[in-house]
């Protein structure tokens, strides 16, 4: 029999946070989250998204074991934003079966249901601006750094509770050996033409970086808009990620693109964490894996290209060929051979083909699903 939990305690918290672990405990491509981090994000008033947010989280029992978790999620800004009135999923793990799949789908819609949501959506952890999705295609590798991972029998189960696909994301592979040389030889011509339209581009100044990110936080508000999904982050959001993130940022891989000093565009690289998270055990940093964390990090040899916008009157000049381009020259005398480009939307045709142009090479799907309650 099927036993549905709130969490309600510190102590299932715990339980919540810990049961992947359990569950990919033999599949060499899982990567653990940090438990602290996972913790303070599904605290209220440890992360800025509960400030206009409600989060319900629950686990699926048989007998005295876990077989599965599930978050519902309701995002008011995400609802003000759209004028639409959406609850969503996320944080969900299972084991390969029917009824388990169904009991948890049950207690989060039941939940969305009673507070008054049309749909459930998802999943998202919390929302499109952190890590979403289910892999659907590319089980044969690990994933990089703040993309999720799960076993195949996902999507037909999912599906099999009634969600249809809303839409796929991208993952695409970069090679730096193998990427295209004439997009590498143009870069030159192209950030001359640039300069001579007073547009330049230059890596983030991390000595200011607070005053950079709040720049680089109105160009993603503004660039991202009318991705499907999108929901402007909060000042609080924003800074809080920009925090976090400045713990790994390389400046060579972050770079802004700017006219007459205003900011018009940027792109984000960041180190392939994974590559030492999936080495600590149970993502505790204590007491190996702060050491891990510490003495690896000079050995990762990939990045994930993890986000690239322009203001819209700015785009079709080039600017996105450069930026990709100055992420693959400045990788030139690292350890760095290659990455990830993730995620984008499929119907981004543009942002697609620029990252054809490099020789990326589609690798990974994510699929995000909907259905109505």
């Amino acid at each position: 029999m099927i036993r549905i939990v709130p969490v309600e305690t510190s102590r299932l918290l715990g339980k919540f946070i810990d049961f992947p672990h359990d569950l990919y405990a033999n599949d060499s491509n899982y990567v653990p989250e940090l438990f602290v981090g996972q913790r303070d994000m599904l605290t209220p008033g440890k992360h800025p998204f509960h400030q206009h947010a409600e989060i319900k989280l629950f686990l699926a029992y048989q007998g005295e074991d876990i077989k599965g978790r599930i978050a519902a999620i309701i995002n008011h800004n995400h609802n003000g934003y759209t004028n639409r009135n959406d609850g969503f999923f996320g944080f969900f793990d299972a084991i390969n079966d029917t009824a388990v799949v169904q009991a948890l789908f049950k207690a989060a819609t039941d939940w969305l249901k009673l507070k008054g949501l049309n749909t459930i959506n998802g999943p998202v952890n919390f929302s499109t601006n952190d890590s979403c999705g289910v892999l659907v295609e590319g089980f044969d590798s690990p994933p990089v750094a703040m993309m999720p991972y799960n076993y195949t029998y996902y999507d037909s189960l999912i599906k099999a509770n009634g969600f249809a696909k809303k839409t796929d994301l991208m993952a695409y592979e970069l090679n730096v050996a193998e990427s295209n040389e004439r997009s590498l030889r143009l870069l030159e011509t192209l950030t001359s033409r640039l300069a001579r339209k007073g547009i330049t581009i230059r890596q983030v100044n991390l000595k200011d970086f607070k005053n950079e990110a709040s720049k680089i936080r109105d160009v993603y508000n503004s660039a991202w808009d009318k991705n499907l999904g999108f929901v402007p982050m909060t000042t609080e959001e924003f800074e809080h990620l920009a925090k976090e993130l400045k713990l790994i940022v390389d400046p060579r891989f972050c770079l802004v693109a700017e006219k007459d000093g205003q900011f018009i565009g940027w792109i984000l690289g960041i180190p392939d964490i994974n590559q030492i998270l999936i080495k600590i055990k149970k993502g505790r940093l204590f007491p190996t894996g702060l050491f891990k964390l510490l003495t690896q990090k000079k050995n990762i040899t990939r990045i994930r290209v993890m986000t690239l916008g322009i203001l819209e009157p700015y785009r079709k000049m080039g600017i996105e060929a450069c930026l990709y381009a100055s992420v693959i020259k400045n990788t030139f005398g690292t350890k760095v051979t290659g990455g990830e480009c993730s995620w984008m939307l499929e119907e981004n045709y543009l942002m697609n083909h620029a990252i054809e142009q490099l020789n990326g090479k589609l690798y990974k799907k994510y699929r995000l699903y909907e259905k109505a309650i």
